[in-house]
């Protein structure tokens, strides 16, 4: 087989999707080629990335969530179900067999190849190469973020905002996605996602006001109690007007109501 039709089975063949005639042919092109031999132990180091654990506040939430669906469950609106039944299989190796995720991936291997070239050829001062090596990643990351946000399957854009937890500082482009997906999104996992994700940049004005803002708009029970946990956390005593708004509200799960209720005596 040629290289490039290798390539179109590796996310299968490292997902072990494969045939056992394909992953026997991707088997023996592998011990001939070392391009792609390359790039397959390169997706396998990625996939060795340790995976961060919860936040003790994690247990708590979790159960106000769980405490909060059931008692609404059966009024989540008909829109997040459908939505849900409409989820497709679509996952990160899939992404990248569409065109942009090939244009991603090659670039991104391409500049991990030219910085490891750089790195092994000896310790050497910081220079204009190498930080353009750096910045060609960086920006290669945040294309993958942007693209996997705005793709159709909840899934995919999950997994958008699970690599955009990787960066310290979130690009400009990346924050406001993350924000329009809070507030937005069809899908309530994708949203709580995104609400975990920014919170590691609550310093940041925007990302409060928008939490904060987030509480009048959200009508799922599991939102509502993520939300007003979070501003507990944060202990945003400028939430409080926003928590006593909801708490009026007429058609207010009971369980959210009695949250926020916790929440502003937590406040006080």
């Amino acid at each position: 087989m040629k290289c490039e039709r290798i390539s179109e089975l590796l996310p299968d063949y490292l997902q072990g999707s494969l045939s056992p005639d394909q992953h026997r042919n991707v088997e023996a092109h592998l011990e001939h080629c070392a391009d792609c031999s390359e790039e397959v132990a390169v997706w396998r180091k990625l996939s060795l990335l340790p995976v961060e654990q919860p936040s003790p506040m994690s247990r708590v939430r979790f159960e106000a969530m769980l405490q909060a669906y059931q008692a609404g469950r059966s009024n989540q609106s008909a829109g997040d179900s459908a939505w849900g039944k409409r989820a497709s299989s679509w996952n990160f190796f899939r992404w990248l067999r569409s065109p942009l995720g090939v244009a991603a991936w090659s670039a991104a291997l391409l500049v991990i190849g030219v910085f490891a070239g750089f790195r092994m050829a000896g310790p050497k001062p910081p220079s204009p190469d190498i930080a353009e090596i750096q910045k060609q990643l960086e920006s290669t990351k945040q294309l993958v973020v942007l693209s996997m946000l705005q793709q159709q399957s909840a899934s995919a854009r999950l997994e958008g905002v699970s690599w955009s937890t990787r960066e310290q500082q979130l690009n400009p482009q990346v924050l406001s996605a993350l924000l329009h997906t809070l507030r937005y999104d069809s899908s309530v996992d994708v949203r709580l996602a995104a609400l975990d994700a920014l919170s590691r940049h609550s310093a940041q004005p925007q990302v409060r006001s928008s939490v904060v803002n987030a509480l009048q708009e959200q009508q799922s029970p599991l939102m509502q109690v993520a939300l007003i946990d979070q501003l507990v956390e944060w202990h945003d005593r400028d939430a409080k007007p926003h928590l006593e708004k909801l708490r009026q509200s007429q058609d207010l799960n009971p369980a959210v109501r009695q949250h926020a209720d916790w929440a502003i005596s937590k406040l006080n």
